[in-house]
């Protein structure tokens, strides 16, 4: 796995942090949570994909 990744992730968590905070104080709970909820697929989108690459790679090297 690469460092490059796991930043990637660190920094979308970070902008969804500040967006719910800035959002929650100015009294948009609702966007607030839509906001963090959309980061959490995002980032789920990102690790399925590595899991799928993982599963390939696994795949190819017993040959199935």
């Amino acid at each position: 796995m690469d460092v490059d990744f796991i930043f990637r992730i660190a920094a979308i968590g970070i902008l969804v942090a500040v967006l719910n905070q800035v959002l929650s104080r100015s009294g948009r709970e609702d966007q607030a949570m839509l906001t963090a909820l959309a980061g959490l697929v995002v980032v789920l989108m990102m690790v399925v994909q590595k899991i799928s690459d993982l599963f390939t790679l696994v795949k190819g090297l017993f040959g199935l």
